[in-house]
């Protein structure tokens, strides 16, 4: 297996990675992701008119809800102490934009809780707005930029 694979071991199973030998320290990810939804569901969003209630309040908080449970959900992150975590829902004419932020002070990145944060946000959205739209879409979602640990910064 390849030496970058660090999820497994040298007979290629899979492994929980030991990071506590790695120093805390504040670690931040931001990951993006869209809903492709229809025009009448962008009236109502804009109009505040969606019949299940506040879509987007909806999905904000279970996006926040997702990124402190990701290791329920993903079976080799570990438990990490969430410090921060931002979700903002932007609509726009043809989808709603997703973007989360996720903050931690710990011995490992939060990237996969901000891809979780996206991923629930958008199924808390299409959830919210099936009724209107059962075509609505989750799309594109992806790690922005992360910050922290020894490898430092990356941005896409």
């Amino acid at each position: 297996m390849s030496e970058g694979l660090t999820h497994l071991d040298a007979a290629g199973a899979a492994r929980m990675v030991d990071v506590s030998g790695k120093d805390v320290t504040v670690r931040t990810a931001t990951a993006t992701g869209r809903v492709l939804v229809s025009a009448e569901v962008v009236a109502l969003l804009r109009g505040g008119g969606v019949p299940k209630g506040d879509a987007l309040a909806v999905a904000r908080i279970a996006g926040i809800q997702a990124a402190k449970r990701t290791p329920d959900l993903v079976p080799l992150c570990h438990p990490i102490a969430i410090h921060g975590v931002t979700v903002d829902l932007e609509v726009r004419d043809d989808h709603v934009a997703v973007r989360a932020a996720v903050r931690t002070a710990d011995r490992t990145g939060v990237e996969m809780e901000a891809l979780t944060c996206v991923a629930v946000a958008g199924l808390a959205l299409v959830d919210m707005v099936k009724a209107v739209d059962p075509a609505a879409v989750i799309t594109d979602v992806r790690v922005e930029e992360k910050t922290g640990g020894s490898s430092g910064r990356w941005s896409r």
